[in-house]
């Protein structure tokens, strides 16, 4: 093995989705060797909650299929043989779906969701189901059955530096920031590198907020582009499956792939969805950003707000 191929090996989870697809069809990593790396990393970061489920059985089984296709040349696309997560409020067959809650305990559905199937269909590599508030119903992903997700930035040195003198006397694994939600198991386990990409579910904001707070990319399709098919919802006229990726062109493939009309949903888009094309933006020196001056400053600041962002938020 080249020093390239060792220096890639070991920085391969750090890649985007086009990058790693390039290196399996290569032979520089095999779908077996990247899904046992990830599953090595859930075990790792198993305290941070972010599964439910982990389809250790299921996603070696995909992964091994995955390869046979690339010894082949057969490969089905851009995220044949990439580990993925999906928020437990997803129907996945013969995966139990709890939706964080103990009214669904032991309910294993007999068939996927839409979106779930069409990532499937693209040879990608289910690691498990998500951890979020019971039923999508909450903003932190604190209540949920399974116990709350802990934000993966609780543990680095920045964070623990600047709590340190807070934090003197306190119990260390209390000192923990939550993930934001109701998508936070995703966040999370997308921020630690366990999977590429993870479904969430959006109504008011259930992936762009523990995006945020977990320092990934989250995007809610317009209502209708993605079929809700197989989501068990919180608000049946709003819910929306949400992406939450590590970089903005790793969001658009998703995307593209889960994006179309599907006859078992009817509200989704009947035209045709043209390929998404990202723009090359490289000068934003004369991007301009709004910020509303509203009647009612408690939507933007309130007197819980961290020091920290209401400082830097100032204009």
């Amino acid at each position: 093995m080249y020093p390239h191929d060792i220096y890639l090996m070991s920085r391969i989870l750090e890649l985007c989705v086009l990058q790693v697809s390039a290196a399996l069809k290569q032979g520089q990593i095999t779908p077996t060797e990247l899904c046992q790396k990830c599953l090595s990393l859930i075990k790792k970061t198993k305290f941070l909650n972010a599964y439910i489920t982990v389809s250790e059985e299921v996603a070696l089984k995909q992964a091994e299929e995955s390869e046979k296709r690339y010894k082949k040349g057969h490969s089905l696309g851009d995220l044949d043989g990439i580990p993925i997560a999906v928020k437990d409020n997803f129907s996945t067959s013969g995966i139990e779906t709890t939706c964080a809650s103990n009214m669904l305990k032991g309910y294993v559905p007999p068939y996927n969701a839409t979106v779930v199937q069409k990532l499937l269909d693209q040879g990608a590599v289910l690691m498990g189901k998500t951890n979020l508030d019971e039923f999508a119903m909450g903003s932190g992903s604190t209540d949920g059955v399974f116990g709350p997700v802990k934000n993966p930035w609780s543990y680095s040195k920045q964070y623990k530096e600047k709590t340190k003198h807070k934090a003197h006397g306190e119990n260390e694994d209390s000192n923990w920031l939550i993930t934001g939600g109701s998508s936070g198991g995703s966040a999370a386990a997308v921020a630690t590198f366990t999977c590429f990409a993870a479904l969430g579910s959006d109504t008011g904001g259930s992936t762009r907020n523990p995006a945020a707070h977990c320092g990934v990319v989250g995007f809610k399709p317009s209502y209708g582009l993605v079929s809700r098919h197989g989501l068990i919802p919180l608000v049946n006229s709003m819910d929306v499956p949400g992406i939450l990726t590590r970089c903005v062109d790793d969001a658009a493939i998703v995307l593209g792939m889960l994006a179309g009309h599907d006859p078992k949903d009817s509200t989704t888009v009947q035209d045709p969805v043209k390929p998404f094309t990202l723009p090359s933006l490289t000068d934003v020196s004369k991007l301009c950003i709004g910020i509303p001056k509203v009647t009612l400053p408690f939507y933007y600041f309130t007197e819980i707000l961290s020091s920290q962002i209401s400082e830097s938020s100032k204009v």
